[in-house]
């Protein structure tokens, strides 16, 4: 069988009064992450880390900032995109590990909604899902609630 592993990162910037999605959850806050899309991160991370995996490049080349086809959109539709694009090169999801870093709000109490999201929109089981979330000790711009960062890791599996 042959595996690959795959290592995903996005941030993006924290605007007041902007909406805050993450895992496809709207999180109450003053302030939400900013981008092209809904600015996901974690879900922007998991789809780098699947696509480097695959060797597909990198979530800008396949949903460039600068189309507006993706201005606005849900991020779960490009992770779906992302999926069927593993699923072309005969690539299965065996799990994903994903790690957020903010000061705020708490993300544990959604941990459960988000897992639900992403393990539809990848068509994978929430067993294989882990989602964790820290803060920066209040040092840098996260620490500083400027911006809100999400690693992942993730294996496929030629199918």
């Amino acid at each position: 069988m042959k595996i690959k592993v795959g290592f995903g990162f996005d941030v993006h910037q924290l605007k007041k009064g902007h909406p805050f999605v993450m895992g496809g959850v709207h999180l109450e806050h003053t302030s939400g992450a900013y981008g092209h899309s809904d600015a996901d991160v974690l879900v922007h991370a998991i789809c780098d880390a699947l696509l480097g995996a695959a060797n597909l490049r990198d979530i800008g080349f396949h949903f460039s900032n600068t189309d507006e086809r993706w201005r606005g959109i849900s991020s779960l539709i490009l992770l779906k995109e992302v999926v069927r694009l593993l699923s072309e090169k005969s690539w299965a999801i065996g799990n994903i590990d994903a790690m957020i870093c903010l000061e705020a709000p708490k993300i544990n109490p959604h941990i459960p909604k988000m897992k639900i999201h992403i393990a539809e929109a990848a068509g994978i089981s929430e067993e294989d899902i882990s989602i964790k979330a820290t803060t920066n000790e209040q040092m840098g711009f996260i620490g500083r609630e400027e911006g809100v960062v999400a690693y992942a890791v993730c294996l496929i599996e030629k199918i």
